[in-house]
């Protein structure tokens, strides 16, 4: 029985060496080891030895099995070892190689464009709000001093809905929301994105961008409507800019004016840009409505106000010489890149 586990020694060291993998290593000591195994198998012939032979047998079993379990162990921390090795020699990263350049983000224009226009007016004193795009008519029409029957409706194709939820024509209502919360004196500019049913072309959009700025104080005039917009137009397009106020209507403003810059392109000399005439229009505004106030609780005999809407899609692209507004809109990176 001393030369059969002898025998199994050299058999199980032998077969170690010749071992691959993390499987082989324990198949092989299933083989040798296990309930199975060829070790077992012997030991259950110990009942035939005397009693004087059993417990040198037993020891030298125990042996056996140490040496076939540190021969196995060791074998596995070897292919454990090896394993690892080729693992970090397929994932090692030549740092000699150049590295692979990431496109960097730009801002879209509009966003340019309204990051300016937010830093322009804040640094005059306006505060920034927002208001739902989903309106109810009485916020986007009524309380602007359009009743239903208002021919102005006629104006403005708006996307209903429902019997009286439809989607915002301007963000005029937020100036009303905000006009119903806070007391005089009010500074606002309220930007976001509009909806009207316009066919879709080169100068128009169905969804388009707006950013409608409201002071409400006491002693209010056009002189200070006049003097904010111009310190805009020229902080936009320029110091040289010239302003032109056009007398004009909408409902929620009386008197109420168009504003026109001087053309950027040809210094108002006239050209295709501008059409000829060396004006291009930016913006509607006027002096808020008295209507409008009683509407929201502020009292238009102790408060006045002016209001104005800036059309940041036609601003941006008199301002970066785009000849389609649908540019803006198609998320082309060829035109993305121009800025």
């Amino acid at each position: 029985m001393k030369e059969k586990l002898q025998a199994i020694l050299q058999e199980a060291l032998t077969a170690t060496q010749s071992v691959q993998t993390q499987q082989e290593a324990e198949e092989l000591k299933v083989r040798y080891l296990g309930k199975k195994g060829e070790l077992t198998a012997i030991l259950k012939q110990m009942g035939s030895l005397s009693a004087e032979e059993r417990p040198v047998v037993g020891q030298m079993a125990n042996e056996v099995r140490a040496q076939i379990e540190t021969a196995v162990r060791e074998k596995l921390e070897i292919i454990k070892e090896k394993a690892i090795e080729q693992k970090l020699a397929a994932e090692a990263l030549d740092i000699t190689m150049p590295g692979k350049s990431n496109k960097q983000g730009r801002l879209h224009p509009l966003n340019t464009v309204l990051d300016d226009l937010i830093d322009i007016f804040q640094s005059m004193g306006f505060d920034v709000v927002d208001g739902p795009e989903v309106e109810t008519d009485y916020y986007n029409f009524e309380a602007l001093n359009v009743p239903a029957d208002h021919p102005a409706r006629d104006m403005q194709d708006t996307f209903y809905l429902g019997e009286n939820l439809l989607l915002r024509t301007q963000t005029s209502a937020a100036q009303i929301r905000t006009m119903k919360k806070r007391k005089p004196p009010i500074r606002i500019i309220c930007p976001g994105r509009v909806f009207r049913a316009d066919e879709v072309d080169a100068t128009h959009s169905p969804v388009f961008h707006q950013v409608e700025g409201l002071v409400v104080d006491k002693g209010i005039t056009m002189c200070d409507l006049k003097g904010t917009l111009e310190q805009f137009a020229h902080e936009i397009y320029g110091p040289e800019t010239k302003v032109k106020f056009r007398p004009s209507f909408f409902p929620f403003t009386e008197p109420s004016v168009e504003v026109d810059v001087s053309c950027s392109e040809c210094g108002g000399k006239g050209c295709r840009v501008c059409k000829g005439s060396g004006w291009i229009e930016i913006l509607g505004a006027g002096m808020v409505h008295p209507h409008v106030l009683s509407e929201c609780g502020i009292d238009p005999e102790e408060y006045s106000g002016f209001a104005f809407g800036i059309g940041l899609d036609r601003l941006t692209t008199t301002r970066y010489k785009i000849s389609d507004i649908r540019l803006l809109f198609e998320n082309d990176i060829r035109f993305l890149e121009q800025f």
